[in-house]
């Protein structure tokens, strides 16, 4: 087990009252969190966290149980021997969610703020399944083969330049992807995890099946929806279309989880799934409003 990197944006540290545990998604870091975790401070300790491999901290493989642990770990660390809330983002919310569900009388609730994946062929309405599993098959191949890739000089610039676009300052955005990378000393930077972390870590993502473990979470489970898409990728029309029939299809099935399980409220919010760097505010609010009500 590893003692991860943790930012502590403090908060009141009373007894019984649970921590929010801040959990970014992959190839991210805890810098992503840090325009929301000043919003969520007034009746919590907030801890931002770097997964294994990610940020500062190390990790020589990946696995959702060695994550499970090194959060343990780190908890302890910290002295927080009571409840915390895990609040995730994208593998975040993955995360969070398996941590409500393998950590039954720790976790009074949890948040995964559109931590879905690429879902199943099934749940792409109007498309021909087949070509929608080639498809994901495409996106896995592209995906793995930019794991850990060394990037040019002007990569973070050039990523905050985007970023300005969908409405993220370009001070937030810069600091945000200058803490997920490795700077090398050539001036260029390598996209983290390490390539046999990274490759590890999508396998694990690819074999988790969500909806099976948001059914068993037996605390109350906030999941919530990016509704807009980013602009559409020249070259990649169908993926435009695959995006346009996946958002129709998840919100379907968590309607429909919502409905059969007590305890589950799905929400929309209007961001792309860069929602914590483009809409702060909004996501503070959600968090804070599921909380009060635990």
């Amino acid at each position: 087990m590893t003692v991860l990197h943790v930012r502590d944006h403090s908060g009141p540290d009373d007894d019984g009252r649970p921590a929010l545990l801040l959990l970014h998604g992959a190839s991210r870091s805890l810098a992503d969190w840090d325009a929301v975790a000043p919003q969520l401070t007034a009746g919590h300790r907030v801890l931002a966290v770097d997964l294994p491999g990610h940020g500062l901290s190390t990790s020589s493989s990946w696995s959702f149980d060695a994550v499970l642990s090194d959060l343990d770990e780190t908890l302890v660390a910290l002295g927080i021997t009571g409840p915390v809330i895990p609040v995730g983002h994208s593998l975040g919310g993955m995360v969070a969610a398996l941590y409500a569900a393998e950590r039954p009388g720790l976790v009074p609730g949890a948040v995964n703020l559109d931590g879905f994946w690429w879902g199943s062929p099934a749940q792409y309405p109007g498309l021909d399944p087949d070509e929608v599993a080639r498809r994901l098959a495409d996106i896995g191949d592209m995906t793995r083969a930019s794991a850990a890739q060394r990037m040019p000089a002007e990569y973070v610039e050039q990523q905050a330049t985007y970023s300005v676009g969908l409405g993220i300052p370009y001070e937030r955005a810069e600091a945000s992807f200058r803490a997920s990378v490795r700077e090398l000393p050539d001036g260029g930077f390598q996209l983290l995890p390490a390539q046999e972390c990274a490759l590890e870590m999508l396998d694990a993502m690819d074999t988790l099946d969500l909806f099976a473990l948001f059914r068993r979470i037996p605390c109350p489970l906030l999941l919530v929806r990016a509704l807009h898409r980013v602009p559409p990728t020249p070259g990649l029309e169908w993926l435009d279309e695959l995006m346009d029939a996946y958002g129709q299809g998840l919100a379907r099935d968590l309607t429909k989880l919502a409905t059969e399980r007590a305890g589950v409220t799905a929400e929309g919010i209007g961001a792309t799934h860069a929602m914590l760097l483009e809409v702060p505010e909004q996501v503070a609010e959600l968090v804070r409003g599921f909380v009060s009500r635990l």
